[in-house]
């Protein structure tokens, strides 16, 4: 029998704690027989300490059978795709990348997350949409992919619960930008989906928790070393985030955004990412032979509309009234949301043009 203090203990002076001790720590967690101080010195210890590649596997298979995983229609096979992002700012890629996905046939069990540290929750951005529901239980995330192809949820009370504890527990304590937590956290979500494919759009830079494109690189490549070890193909992208991704940064904003980029306009940088992360997950998928097939079939899907009209579909499927999904696709902006009480003009100090330049990949 392992005791809590002996591992913590480990951790903190730099040894490698083993499967079977990551094993019995999630156990603990998940059956709530660790105090709630132990489990913030435990995140403190892998934080300052950090952990091996082997570790880090371990601890990711761990948080994602502490819970019920996903089991697909056999004619799914090879269809069930996702995407996830380290983080940055005025990130609402998922927003208009899962319902494209969707209407070139894939399938997108998305179980996102909320805001943590200085970067905003795909949930967040969402519930800014009147009536926008994302709890549901594994059967109905089941019946929303059967109906619309995708869905941008929380996670259930099932799913990986054990990181829903440490999640919660990493932004109070300070260990927020552990490489070996945040591959775990985000890995450990995706393969309870039983995942085929999974693309990670690894941010750098000034407003990411990585400020540069080694350590970026780094983390990048423990997660998908991570993710293979559990079964899924996984490649990830390298982005900068100096700036926000798109022009407007706040919930309802970001939304305004997206169904911009899901009309086949909006910012370039955003349109960018959709088109590169989408045609690299179709490749991995093996719907495309190249990567630069599956960004033209995502633009295509963006232009004529399909991909529209999903997300409309999954705004009704998910709680929002037929009325408010219509004028929100159809860009009326001001019948869904209201504008704020407060605002300050901001007035450039001389009169001039910007070169914008455009976005590295």
């Amino acid at each position: 029998m392992y005791r809590i203090p002996t591992l913590i203990s480990k951790k903190r002076d730099g040894n490698e704690l083993n499967a079977l001790e990551i094993q019995f720590l999630i156990d603990s967690v998940v059956q709530k027989t660790i105090e709630e101080c132990q489990i913030g010195a435990l995140l403190m210890a892998i934080y300052m300490k950090g952990m091996t590649v082997a570790e880090t596997s371990s601890l990711t298979r761990a948080i994602t059978y502490s819970g019920e995983t996903f089991h697909w229609p056999q004619d799914w096979n090879g269809s069930v795709v996702d995407k996830h992002s380290t983080g940055g700012v005025g990130d609402k890629v998922s927003l208009p990348l899962a319902p494209a996905l969707a209407a070139c046939g894939m399938k997108v069990p998305m179980i996102s997350g909320r805001g943590l540290g200085h970067t905003g929750g795909t949930l967040d951005k969402l519930e800014s949409i009147p009536g926008f529901c994302t709890t549901f239980s594994g059967d109905e995330i089941k019946r929303l992919l059967s109906e619309v192809g995708c869905c941008i949820v929380g996670q259930t009370k099932d799913i990986v619960p054990a990181d829903k504890v440490l999640y919660s527990r990493r932004d109070v304590t300070g260990t927020v930008e552990s490489w070996p937590l945040i591959s775990s956290s985000i890995v450990s979500k995706k393969a309870a989906e039983s995942l085929t494919a999974l693309v990670l759009d690894t941010k750098f830079g000034k407003g990411a928790f990585m400020k540069t494109e080694a350590e970026a690189r780094q983390l990048a490549s423990i997660m998908v070393e991570a993710s293979n070890s559990v079964g899924v193909k996984t490649a990830a992208l390298l982005t900068r985030m100096d700036s926000p991704v798109g022009w407007a940064v706040g919930n309802s904003l970001e939304v305004i955004e997206a169904v911009q980029c899901l009309h086949g306009n909006g910012p370039a940088d955003l349109r960018e990412l959709v088109l590169q992360l989408g045609g690299h997950l179709l490749l991995l998928a093996e719907k495309v032979s190249s990567a630069k097939e599956g960004a033209d079939m995502i633009a295509c899907k963006l232009h004529d509309g399909s991909a529209l009209q999903t997300f409309q579909q999954m705004c009704i499927a998910q709680g929002v009234s037929e009325e408010v999904a219509k004028e929100l696709c159809e860009q009326n902006f001001t019948k869904v949301f209201r504008k704020s009480q407060h605002t300050t003009q901001l007035i450039s100090p001389e009169t001039g043009k910007q070169k914008i330049k455009a976005p590295h990949y």
